[in-house]
């Protein structure tokens, strides 16, 4: 029975330093990408502000046939 509490211990400390990886290596992804202009996440944060039936779309909607003429 103690040996595996012990694993359980284990596997909850590396499962919590593995997520903890995960998480750094998105929100470094997230810096880049804002630095680099590929992405513009305050746009999206206003998104919760101006969020009505009427209000204009982010970004415009991609259809099929705009994905061929690319």
């Amino acid at each position: 029975m103690e040996n595996i509490r012990e694993l359980q211990a284990y596997g909850y400390f590396f499962f919590t330093l593995f997520l903890v990886v995960v998480l750094y290596a998105y929100i470094l992804h997230l810096y880049r990408a804002e630095k680099k202009g590929t992405r513009n996440y305050e746009k999206y944060g206003k998104l919760a502000l101006d969020d009505e039936l009427d209000s204009k779309p982010l970004e415009p909607q991609e259809t099929k046939e705009n994905k061929e003429q690319k």
